[in-house]
């Protein structure tokens, strides 16, 4: 397919190769097919200047609106640091830290001065962002410490990542603007009108210019940069794989009635020196797990309205059916009911609906189970021996060891891997699997497709538009408002659109982990995301692909990304939208203020990693032909690290993934300077022809690099040249006598519930004995939630004005 592309440009280019090219013809003709363009013809400077004073002010709108939101109501944009998930979580380390405290009054001046600060860092989150604007001066004061202990790991590696890309794309601006930049501007081939966009780009150098060796060359030398800004990234990368996670296999294909004891009878019969501490087999708990979620929002809606009416003396009133709460009228059908008997009949009903759905559980198994060994040594070895390759004949399988339950046990048919992290698992979404998972995944991709082809269409239409004779009265008015603006703005909001609908579309896939689903959010957002925003643009412009507004077109698009997509980040639109919607939906005051306690989620480090890429992408395909972008990119990157940091800290729930969802970000970044050399390889050969010494330079340099980075993906070669450099820590080196810096280290405290391989609602108390705990949960609530005295009042008085996101179960 390359070289039959490759041959029609090169065919296209033969048009252009008499000595006239040289002179305004070569120019006539790369407009003849749009010669009564009106949409992206005729601007000052192709519109830059318009468009950034227009997304600057819009970015100054934005920032203002949103401080005035945050100081309205308390808690917005603290979403993170009030949410119900991370209470009890917060709550039980400030319990620690008064101990810390008292002990650290008893020890000597220089470790207790060392516990005492880092005391006083965590616990002063709530003080440091109260003022109007001193949210924009706490992004600089956050430290990766904090947000490591805040957010987790993932989110240091995130941020860590963007600080690489901004130091790639400083050196890629002085090597474009320094040097690219004035070599374009001594081309004569366009007019010589300061206010031309296209002086700047390559189409001012005329097609046998020997400066155009120096192009490809800058191409190359990028795609080295790029390599070793993200070795640099990867090396300071320290994976520490928690003890559990590396001494447990994930086993599917087991049969369906095993017992534990005779899969732990296999392991130690087949390999010697064998311990196995632990086998869980994995249930249908998909039900169950709702049946709780409502059940606990039942038991909630009557704690709260009891306390009400202990306060208020007066039984409170309520509408049960869906926005109940928002009805004013009492019609048959919508009658009010007394809402403690109300919550209390319901929280009877699911508790009694959950205890016959738990009895039911073990006869629900699904052929799967999480194996745990006494050591790492032992696993390594099962895991080789179930998936090692031996010929046999025709046939290519793995031949584990067996033992008196092989049989039994359909060892034979068994899937043998690591077991991901506990609190990595969709536990509910493991019953989703086989024919119907993969039915499933194939007709949403298909109803994905066809949605986001007519998506893109806009960024066509934007380019072609005047060929139906619907622009002509912009051809009169020329305003670079109409003309460049609002197509950019267009773009970019059916871009900005675009993540949100492919992160449910991978939601609704069901994978059975966080680190998949966001994997597959973060590989298809990127791949649309470059086909809507950069390709069909670029293409659908003439036959003549790289034109100097066209360049003017992606440079206004980073602009409208950098100042307004930033911005929007803030406010989070998509998550409000939701969060009004279920607001609305709610029957009481009790299941609003539920919302609210649930509607932070955990950051989609999948969507933001594809979204951030497209534009490095953008910038990085056209810094050479087009290099006064780059310092655009650079301003996009450079604010979307600094809210990025704001929303990772105050907005979002941690969120636990593997190493995969980095590596994958890293190939994608690797990809950005490739494309470069497509777009320098198609202009060479629609200006010069394939066979020009240009082309063929380029050609080659594109199909080794193209080579080399296959074979490293898919066979593991080259890994000297390889963009990954990964340290793994499999050994605490960190802690000393169980302490971090003076603190006890993380992996000292017994393990949480969610740190074991079995889903949390089977490892939950019995349903009659979580009244008490209830109580006492709601009155630490209060605590965390009204640290400056705020009451119940206050909270309800400020929720129409809070803007919140959804929880995405």
């Amino acid at each position: 397919m390359l070289p039959f592309v490759i041959v029609t440009l090169g065919s296209a280019g033969t048009t252009c190769r008499s000595p006239s090219c040289n002179n305004s013809s070569t120019k006539d003709y790369c407009y003849s097919a749009r010669i009564r363009s009106t949409v992206l013809q005729g601007l000052p400077f192709g519109g830059v200047p318009t468009v950034l004073a227009l997304d600057f002010m819009c970015f100054l709108a934005l920032l203002f609106v949103f401080s005035i939101l945050r100081k309205v109501a308390w808690d917005y944009g603290r979403l993170a640091l009030v949410t119900d998930a991370d209470r009890q979580q917060r709550w039980q380390q400030e319990q620690e830290e008064r101990e810390y405290v008292a002990s650290a009054l008893h020890s000597d001046s220089h470790d207790r001065y060392e516990r005492l600060t880092s005391v006083s860092s965590s616990v002063d989150f709530d003080q440091r962002d109260n003022g109007f604007c001193s949210w924009l001066t706490a992004i600089f004061r956050i430290k990766d410490d904090e947000i490591r202990d805040k957010c987790g790991a993932d989110a240091v590696h995130y941020l860590s990542f963007q600080r690489h890309i901004i130091g790639l794309l400083v050196a890629v601006g002085v090597l474009s603007v320094g040097i690219v930049l004035p070599v374009n501007f001594s081309g004569d081939l366009l007019e010589n009108n300061p206010y031309s966009f296209g002086r700047t780009t390559i189409a001012n150098l005329n097609s046998g210019n020997n400066l155009l060796w120096l192009h490809t060359s800058f191409a190359f030398l990028y795609l080295l940069l790029t390599v070793y800004s993200m070795r640099r990234h990867t090396s300071k990368m320290r994976y520490k794989e928690d003890d559990l996670v590396k001494r447990t296999l994930f086993i599917n294909g087991i049969s369906k009635y095993a017992e534990p004891e005779k899969i732990k009878k296999h392991f130690e019969e087949a390999y010697a020196n064998c311990t196995v501490l632990e086998a869980r087999p994995c249930y249908d708990v998909a039900r169950l797990m709702f049946l709780d979620a409502e059940r606990k929002k039942a038991e909630r809606g009557k704690i709260y309205f009891t306390n009400l009416q202990t306060k208020e003396n007066t039984p409170s009133m309520i509408n049960p059916k869906p926005c109940g709460h928002l009805c004013c009228c009492a019609i048959k059908g919508c009658e009010e009911v007394e809402a403690i008997e109300y919550y209390t009949r319901l929280e009877e009903k699911l508790k009694e609906d959950y205890k016959k759905e738990k009895e039911k559980v073990n006869e629900k198994p699904l052929g799967m189970a999480f194996v745990t060994f006494h050591n790492e040594a032992i696993t390594a070895i099962i895991l080789k021996d179930f998936n090692a390759c031996k010929c046999q004949g025709c046939k290519c399988r793995g031949e584990p060891k067996s033992s008196s339950c092989s049989e039994s046990l359909h060892v034979s048919n068994w899937a043998v891997s690591y077991a991901p992290d506990p609190q990595n698992i969709y536990w509910e979404h493991l019953s989703i699997r086989g024919f119907f998972w993969w039915f499933r995944c194939l007709i949403i991709n298909v109803v994905l497709f066809i949605l986001l082809f007519f998506l893109t269409t806009p960024a066509i239409i934007i380019t072609t538009m005047d060929k139906f004779n619907v622009t002509k009265p912009v051809e009169y008015l020329n305003n670079p408002i109409i003309t460049q603006f609002f197509p950019t703005l267009l773009l970019w909001c059916f871009s900005a659109l675009l993540p949100t609908i492919v992160y449910y579309s991978a939601f609704f896939e069901a994978h059975w982990t966080r680190s998949g689903e966001n994997r597959t959010t973060m590989h298809k957002c990127y791949t649309f995301l470059i086909f809507m925003v950069l390709l069909l643009p670029s293409l659908g412009l003439s036959r003549c692909v790289f034109l100097p507004d066209n360049g003017a077109f992606f440079v206004n698009y980073v602009i409208a990304s950098a100042f307004i997509g930033n911005a929007m980040d803030l406010l989070r639109i998509p998550g409000l939208l939701m969060y009004m919607i279920r607001l609305c939906l709610a029957r009481s005051a009790a299941e609003r203020r539920n919302v609210k306690r649930h509607q932070a989620y955990e950051f989609q480090f999948g969507a933001a990693y594809a979204w951030m890429m497209c534009v490095f992408t953008v910038v990085m395909t056209y810094s050479i032909t087009c290099p006064i972008i780059v310092p655009f990119g650079l301003m996009y990157m450079l604010l979307k690290h600094l809210v990025d940091r704001y929303n990772l800290y105050y907005a979002y729930l941690p969120a636990k993934l593997d190493k995969k969802i980095h590596s994958g970000a890293v190939n994608q970044v690797v990809a950005a300077p490739i494309l470069c050399l497509f777009w320098l390889l198609f202009f060479s050969t629609v200006r010069t022809g394939f066979l020009a010494l240009t082309s063929m330079f380029t050609f080659v340099v594109l199909v080794i690099t193209i080579v080399i980075c296959l074979c490293h993906v898919c066979f593991g070669h080259f890994k000297y040249l390889s963009a990954h450099n990964y340290k793994i820590d499999h050994t605490e080196a960190d802690a000393v006598g169980g302490r971090e810096n003076g603190r006890p280290a993380a992996s000292q405290p017994p393990a949480p519930k969610s740190a074991k391989y079995i889903a949390q609602v089977l490892q939950d108390s019995p349903p009659d004995g979580d009244t008490a705990e209830s109580e006492e949960q709601g009155s630490q609530d209060e605590d965390l939630i009204n640290p400056n005295g705020i009451n119940d009042t206050d909270f309800q008085s400020c929720e129409d004005s809070l803007i919140e996101n959804e929880v995405h179960h």
